[in-house]
């Protein structure tokens, strides 16, 4: 046992880099050796590499994905006042950005199920004053975005996709087919290194097909310049550093392959945890695959004592999110959200990340299997 608790980890950044070490240190050494430390030709090359993997046609990078969502709903020309509707059960970024350009978050409950954004209380919080959507892909999957889209052709909305957590995953269904993050108007996302493509610092990007809002965004991401020192708008400094992109170029090669890691980890988590009392393992629509940048239970009861006991044992667990933006200080959003409430009381986090082991799995599951049965 001791050995396990002295290594478990949520997230094994260390051991992904020793696999592929050789490559990440050249890589970087040739971004020093250069000295293009900012907009290098790694950023170019890792944003053309990222859009062909992607099926898109622009992919702008930022300095990380709160920017990344901030940029996109710059790009959109609201006014303040415009209404913004974004789940209740996220990260703050997701709102906060909202609110820092003068917007009105409208929060709305989530599924009970995928945890992603409810399409019924998203019909009901549409009015004339709404002027975009921000579905998140939470934990892996995809939002319900074959049932999102209509909804905002009618009204005539953008749809700004929040992709950080599932960069990789694919939406397929009767009507629409793509890579998460490119079915919407604008989608964005975040290289933060515990994410499924992290690099090892701060980073983001933008993806868009259409080709006057990429201008945009590249022009509000340079100071709202599209010719050096003639500046059109007021912009932001957000741009992806050129260490970054060369790590991220190597790191995209492997994309497919890490979720693929992560799907069979999640696999075994599913075969041991499934038949459980009081445990509810992730559920996976039809119209979605999943790339587990979390592998998410939920707990009839005793949560917090589930986490407090595994702790004990050298478990590392997260409770992502243990308050909803409706009840957050800086929020205070009127309205009932159940769902939000009663998941914030209820998920929790198991390690999960490329280099996870069967044997620390086994470890991990026998451990709640013991605490079921106590």
């Amino acid at each position: 046992m001791k050995s396990f608790m002295q290594k478990l980890k949520m997230v094994d950044l260390f051991g992904q880099y020793l696999r592929i070490k050789e490559e990440i240190d050249t890589e970087m050494q040739r971004v020093i050796d250069s000295t293009t430390f900012i907009n290098g030709p790694q950023v170019k090359e890792f944003c053309s590499k990222l859009a062909d993997y992607l099926k898109v046609k622009h992919v702008i990078g930022c300095a990380n994905g709160t920017d990344a969502l901030q940029i996109a709903l710059m790009a959109l020309d609201l006014r303040p006042g415009d209404e913004v509707i974004s789940p209740d059960f996220t990260f703050i970024a997701t709102v906060e950005v909202i609110s820092l350009l003068r917007l009105k978050p409208v929060i709305v409950d989530v599924d009970p199920d995928t945890f992603t954004i409810d399409i019924n209380q998203v019909k009901k919080a549409i009015n004339s004053r709404t002027k975009a959507i921000i579905p998140v892909h939470l934990y892996g999957l995809c939002a319900n975005l074959g049932e999102l889209i209509p909804i905002a052709q009618e009204h005539n909305l953008p749809i700004i996709e929040d992709t950080a957590q599932a960069l990789g995953a694919t939406y397929n269904d009767k009507r629409y087919s793509g890579k998460a993050g490119t079915l919407g108007t604008i989608g964005c996302t975040s290289f933060f290194p515990s994410k499924n493509l992290g690099c090892f610092g701060d980073g983001g990007a933008i993806m868009t097909n259409d080709d006057y809002l990429a201008e945009r965004i590249h022009s509000i991401a340079n100071h709202g310049a599209k010719v050096k020192y003639y500046h059109d708008e007021i912009g932001v400094n957000s741009r992806l550093d050129t260490l970054q992109a060369a790590i991220l170029n190597v790191k995209l090669k492997y994309l497919d392959e890490y979720a693929l890691a992560r799907q069979n980890a999640a696999s075994y988590y599913n075969q041991r945890l499934s038949k459980l009392k009081g445990i509810i393992t992730p559920k996976v629509p039809a119209y979605t695959s999943h790339v587990y940048h979390q592998y998410t239970i939920k707990l009839a009861d005793d949560r917090d004592a589930l986490k407090n006991y595994l702790s004990e044992r050298g478990i590392p667990s997260m409770i992502y999110y243990p308050v909803p933006m409706h009840a957050q200080k800086a929020f205070q959003a009127k309205g009932n959200f159940p769902i939000s409430d009663t998941l914030a009381k209820s998920v929790l986090s198991l390690p999960m990340h490329t280099e996870l082991t069967t044997s620390e799995q086994n470890y991990i599951c026998d451990c709640i299997e013991t605490f079921v049965k106590n």
